[in-house]
């Protein structure tokens, strides 16, 4: 849950909009050399220097995210990065916030699996104050009582919100499903059961624990010197505990599909996500798998899913799938929304084009057209400055080498269709985990389980052919 500061963002938009020139016309952006900074004090950052706007982004994250909640208190971290911005040292919840806007100063924390991530967006002129109410952040949060039970409110509500969504639902006993009681299997964000036992104590111990230098990475992109930002760095995270104290997790491998589940809720649209095992960053046959995955369903209008079950069949708005890696696993999955009364015809055209995918790859034209797309679409995604952090950040997290950027196109262009059918083979070649959420009619034979928890069918069911 983070709140959208608006007027903040009205205002630094305002701000430099006599300076916006669209970055995406000018390659050269993205391709702007990647600076390897080290502050006096020891903290690493990737940094590109860029006065194309007077403005300052950066993207941090420490390591250890939801996967550091206590198991019996999943939500603790989420509730940490809803509470940050909420005050901290001699500066109350009001105060604090008024300082950002005042300022148009973008701060914001978010929870992922494994990391804890933050973002800062200032005018340079700004930058001072920025980083000094970063630094206040997350070294000196207040956790105010009356501000603990406001954002746990807040939760609350969202959780509740959650219970009836069928997207929130598929997606939380998904997860259930591939990875049971390991902590990628539980929810981030909390349970109605949870939040309301999490207290302060939990709070400052998440932050003892998680927010550290060791294991931080940084990513900067803006109008701002080498030698200020390094100044910068070390007065905003210098003060952190010099390591973290993190609760090791183990790898873990999702179910072996197939295996399926169904949620029943009573609405109109029925909600199916599916999805197995995947690769992790650095398996040899990432690259390849990507690809694939662009091939059969990565949100292309020209994906194999697309064309059978929207296109031709007319079962489904929209299908799409991706590749999710973690630290210890790695996934793909992808969701689609349909009548209930088409659910199981939806189920049944899915598992068909991916066991075909499975069975013959993909051909040499849409592994050239893939090709060509991935290598196009890489400036796109990278042509502003904080599209650039954001990228450089997911770079350094991945384990990547700070040349990435220039390498990745030669990574698409090795694969080979041998390559391609290979891993086609491997990763689509098992059937699937499948979550049905939706009315009895959607089921097509799953085991039923009650919202809010998902639970593998005792008898999986195969995959429909």
């Amino acid at each position: 849950m983070r709140r959208t500061r608006i007027d903040s963002a009205r205002r630094l938009l305002a701000a430099v909009c006599f300076a916006l020139i669209s970055l995406a016309a000018d390659p050269s952006f993205a391709a702007t050399k990647i600076q390897h900074l080290v502050t006096p004090g020891g903290i690493e950052a990737w940094f590109v220097q860029d006065a194309t706007v007077p403005l300052v982004a950066m993207e941090y994250a420490f390591a250890g995210g939801a996967a550091q909640d206590p198991a019996d208190k999943p939500g603790v971290g989420y509730m940490v990065a809803s509470l940050l911005d909420e005050g901290a040292a001699d500066l109350d919840s009001k105060t604090f916030r008024e300082r950002l806007d005042r300022r148009a100063i973008e701060l914001s924390f978010s929870i992922e699996r494994d990391r804890f991530r933050g973002s800062l967006r200032m005018l340079k002129e700004h930058s001072t104050e920025a980083f000094d109410l970063l630094h206040l952040a997350v070294t000196s949060p207040r956790f105010d009582a009356a501000d603990v039970e406001r954002i746990r409110s807040q939760i609350m509500s969202e959780l509740r919100r959650n219970s009836t969504n069928p997207n929130a639902l598929a997606g939380r006993n998904f997860l259930k499903l591939a990875f049971g009681d390991h902590p990628y299997g539980r929810p981030s964000h909390g349970t109605l059961e949870s939040i309301p036992t999490i207290k302060i104590d939990d709070l400052r111990d998440y932050v003892r624990r998680v927010l550290a230098r060791d294991r931080l990475k940084i990513a900067v992109v803006g109008d701002i010197k080498p030698d200020a930002l390094a100044k910068l760095l070390d007065q905003t995270f210098g003060g952190l505990p010099a390591k973290g104290d993190l609760t090791p997790v183990a790898d873990v491998v999702a179910a072996k599909p197939p295996q399926r589940a169904f949620v029943p809720l009573d609405v109109p649209q029925t909600v199916v996500m599916f999805g197995g095992p995947g690769v992790k960053r650095h398996d040899p046959d990432f690259m390849a798998a990507y690809i694939d995955n662009h091939i059969l369903g990565g949100g292309s209008l020209s994906s194999r899913l697309y064309r059978e079950v929207r296109e031709k069949r007319g079962l489904a708005y929209s299908v799409s799938q991706s590749l999710l890696w973690m630290d210890h696993s790695a996934l793909f999955a992808g969701t689609t929304g349909t009548r209930a009364d088409r659910a199981g015809e939806s189920i049944d055209a899915i598992n068909n084009v991916i066991q075909r995918f499975a069975e013959g790859g993909p051909t040499q034209k849409e592994l050239d057209e893939a090709k060509s797309y991935l290598k196009g679409s890489q400036m796109l995604e990278l042509d502003t400055s904080s599209k650039l952090a954001t990228g450089l950040l997911q770079y350094q997290t991945d384990g990547l080498p700070i040349d990435y950027i220039e390498k990745r196109n030669s990574l698409v262009d090795a694969v080979t269709l041998d390559q391609a059918r290979d891993v086609a083979k491997r990763l689509w070649g098992h059937g699937l985990l499948t979550v049905v959420v939706g009315r009895a009619q959607a089921a097509a034979q799953p085991a039923a389980i009650q919202p809010g928890g998902a639970q593998p069918a005792p008898h999986p069911a195969p995959a429909a052919h």
